[in-house]
This record gives structure tokens, sequence and C-alpha cells, in this order.
């Protein structure tokens, strides 16, 4: 039996008040999931019409569906292992801009429309000059949605009660921001009216936004399972994890538009959206960027083995409460909430999360994630972090591509492989050249945008650790670190 309206007791029919880029996994554990519990618990009454971005996509099956399909949330949820689900039912229906082009236009008719979500991949927020007014569709996401837009300006006689409220949730920095100036610059492009751009900055609000929600989507094996438990069959099942998070860079009047709150969602609207990108950065990535080469050359292959080891969970927590939370300006008892969070999410038995998938590029990844952190503590307190410069000289030990006589299959860029390469083929064992070599990565200002041996003390407190680590091994260096 397949899911749809007519074996699903409770569907139910909603105003279309949201136009939705995107059909994935994301935004269906994500967004979708929130607005059918929005709809549920605090009568938001609004549907949701999802728009095909691509050629190849997932709408027919949503439509085939008629929108239903089941969210699985699989993890740790305050202290306990959880795995629960729920039909979502707040999909209207699918348009394919490049099947039903003319119907995606009617929909800018709708004078109930208010939100507008998207997750087009972090390419999708990009300019192409190619597209036209006249394309049917257009091939990038903001050039429909100026056809869209200019349609809706055209229908509604440029009646600013008519602008809507843009919400992106692609992961790229300002991503509000950069989808208004794109829409722009193809108004002008096409040679639009300038009452059309007054428009689109009086009435249309573009929020910046971040998400955080791990979903490894379609649990493809164990479906047969899923099918035996539901009792139906569903081919759009997604898994997610139970954490969420989406901050929206906007007007205090977001929070009744889109009032998430009233149903205890983790939404927050805020003026400045800043402190939790670098809260999330800093923690949660950080956490995994100087958790990779530490526990897997201790010997260790999974985020979950790692946090419930018994010395390296040790390390990761006092990582991040000792050193990483010092650095950051948000309410204390915020980012320690944060990240007993982001520990639990660590140790989701349902996620098998490999370190060496996090590890593709961890020269650029540290340096964007625990590079500033180690500099933010050395500023504040003039001494360094024990624990993250130790991540430091364990990276530099794990480039060397060896773990126990194996070969590490080290993924990043082919000169910044060489580099090291080179360094770790000349040792010669001793003491006076792991400080040289230690010295010329530190001093490798295309890795780090400057040259680290100018931080007072680092050169030596890495290269202390890396001797170690080469003496004693990284079981050993660590828990003298401990």
């Amino acid at each position: 039996m397949k899911l749809n309206k007519t074996n699903h007791s409770n569907h139910q029919k909603y105003p279309e008040r949201i136009l939705q880029f995107g059909e994935g996994n994301f935004l269906r554990a994500f967004v979708n999931w929130m607005i059918d519990k929005m709809n549920k618990e605090c009568q938001y009454n609004s549907g949701v019409v999802v728009i095909q971005p691509l050629d190849n996509g997932l709408v027919h099956l949503l439509n085939e569906q008629d929108g239903l399909y089941t969210v699985y949330l699989n993890g740790i949820k305050d202290g306990d292992v959880i795995s629960e689900h729920n039909v979502v039912d707040c999909v209207t229906r699918g348009i394919n801009t490049y099947t039903d082009y003319e119907q995606y236009l009617e929909v800018a008719k709708n004078p109930d429309l208010k939100i507008v979500l998207s997750n087009t991949t972090e390419a999708g927020i990009a300019l192409n000059e190619k597209d036209c007014l006249e394309d049917r569709p257009q091939s990038s996401f903001p050039g429909k949605l100026t056809a869209f837009l200019y349609h809706r300006y055209k229908a509604f006689n440029g009646d600013k009660s008519k602008g809507l409220v843009f919400i992106p949730c692609e992961l790229i920095d300002r991503n509000g921001e950069k989808l208004k100036e794109i829409i722009l610059k193809l108004a002008e492009i096409w040679s639009l009216e300038d009452e059309f751009k007054v428009w689109l900055q009086e009435a249309c609000t573009f929020c910046n936004s971040l998400v955080d929600r791990i979903v490894p989507g379609y649990p493809r094996e164990r479906i047969e399972e899923i099918r035996i438990e539901l009792g139906y069959e569903d081919s759009l099942v997604v898994e997610g994890e139970p954490f969420h998070l989406w901050v929206i860079e906007g007007p205090a009047w977001i929070k009744e538009e889109f009032p998430a709150h009233k149903a205890g969602l983790n939404v927050l609207v805020v003026d400045d959206m800043t402190p939790y990108r670098t809260r999330k950065v800093r923690i949660l990535n950080g956490a995994h960027t100087c958790m990779v080469p530490v526990a897997y050359l201790y010997g260790i292959d999974t985020v979950r083995e790692s946090v419930e080891n018994p010395i390296l969970g040790k390390y990761i927590r006092d990582t991040i409460f000792e050193e990483i939370i010092p650095t950051l300006d948000l309410p204390k008892d915020e980012l320690e909430n944060f990240s007993n969070a982001v520990i639990d999410r660590f140790k989701n038995p349902f996620i098998k999360h490999q370190l060496m998938s996090i590890a593709l590029n961890s020269t650029s990844k540290f340096e964007t994630r625990v590079l500033p952190s180690i500099l933010e503590y050395q500023s504040r307190k003039q001494e360094l972090p024990k624990k993250l410069v130790f991540s430091l000289s364990a990276l530099i030990a794990f480039y060397k591509g060896e773990r126990n006589n194996e070969k590490i299959q080290l993924a990043d860029d082919t000169d910044i492989l060489n580099l090291f390469k080179d360094l770790w083929k000349a040792n010669d064992g001793t003491e006076d050249y792991l400080k040289h070599l230690v010295t010329e990565v530190l001093g490798n200002e295309r890795i780090w945008k400057t040259d680290l041996n100018q931080v007072p003390n680092l050169t030596e407190a890495v290269t202390d650790y890396l001797i170690k680590i080469d003496e004693l091994g990284l079981e050993k260096a660590l828990q003298e670190v401990l």
C-alpha cells in the first residue's frame, strides 16, 4: 500500500502560503518537518508549494504520494537514545518548472503567498547572465525566482503588501544578501523597470540564515524493515537527527510571520547571526577538525568511538569547554548547552561518521575552524591553549601519511601534500629536524594566511608536542597533555 491522502486519515488541506525551491532530503527533514509541527501544534495553517529547481528531481514522487512522506528522527535527546517518526503533510503539491512552467508562474498570483524558502546547494545562489526573462524556464535558481517575482509584481500592479519574505537555507555566508544582490543584478540585465527594483527593495525582505541538522537521508539499507514497521510503502522516507537549529537574521516581526517558537522549535530570529555562525564553526566543526588527527592516530576510525573512548572523550570535551568556549562571546550557558548537544550528536548510534570522511582538506579546515580559537585564546589569556595546539602537532604528524605502518589516504591540494611529503621524507629523526619541519609548516602562508611562527611560543609548543608524538606515540603523548 502506497502512502497517499486516501489511506492517511489525518491528511489536512492548508492554504498555500509558502513557496519552496528544492525537494531534497534536507528541506523535507528540516524545514517541512518544522512547518508540519507548527501546523499541528500552533495552528500555523500553511501549505507549501514545492518547486523542483533542476530538470531531474523528486516532485513526481511527492505528487504520487499527495505530498505526504515519513520523517524518522534517530539519535540522542536529553541523554536518551530515541527513534521516532511521523508523517509530514504540509506539502500541497510539487511543480516541475521544466514541464509545468506556466503553472509555476500562476503561483505568483496567489495573494496568500508570504514566504519563499530554498536549498539549491551552495552552487545554487549564483548569477547566470545567460538567463533571460523569456526563458521557459531560466536555468538558474535566481533566474527562475526573478521571473516569478516580476510576474507577481505585474499581477498585483506593484502592490507593496504583496512582497515576500525570503529565507534561503543554502550553506553560504550571508545567503539572503547574496540572493537579493543577484536578483537586482538580473533585473538590471533584463532592463526591467525601476519601479520593480524599488518594489524588490521596499516590499520584499531578504533574511540571512544558518541551518543545522544532520540528515543522512533515505534509509536504503533498512528500508524493508521500515516498510514492515510502517505498514505502507513510502518512496520518500527521510532520516534525520533530533537536534535542529535555525538562526534567521531579520526583523523581529518575522517571529509572527513564522511563529516557530510557539511550537517549541529551536528557531532564533536575531539582529546578527554572526555569533551563532562563529559558535557552530568553532565548536561543532572545530571539534570535528581537531578530533580527526588525534583520534585517527590514536587508532580509532569513527566520531562516535572517539567521544566514547575514556581518554579521547575527555580530550574532546576538555578542548571544547576549556579552550573553545572561552574564545566566544555568547552567554556561557548558551555555549555550554550547545556544546553538550554537540557531544550527544557525536554519540549518535544511528550515524557511523568516519573520521577519514572529515579529513578531506584538513589543513584548510584547521585554518578556518580551529586556528581562530588558538589565536583568540592566546590573545585573551596571554597563553596558548594546550589541547588545541596538540591537535595542530597531531595534524602535522597525520600528514606524515602513516598509522601503525599503514598508509593513510591523505586528501588535500597537491602542493600541500607535496610540501608534507618532502618535509617528512627528509626527516633524520633528530629533534632539530622536527623543529625545522614545524617552522616550515607554520611559516607557510599559503595554508595559514599568515606566518604562525610569529605567534609567541607557538613554534616551540608545536615542536615539543610533535617530538613527543614521534617518540612516544600519540596515545602516550596525549595522556601527558591531559
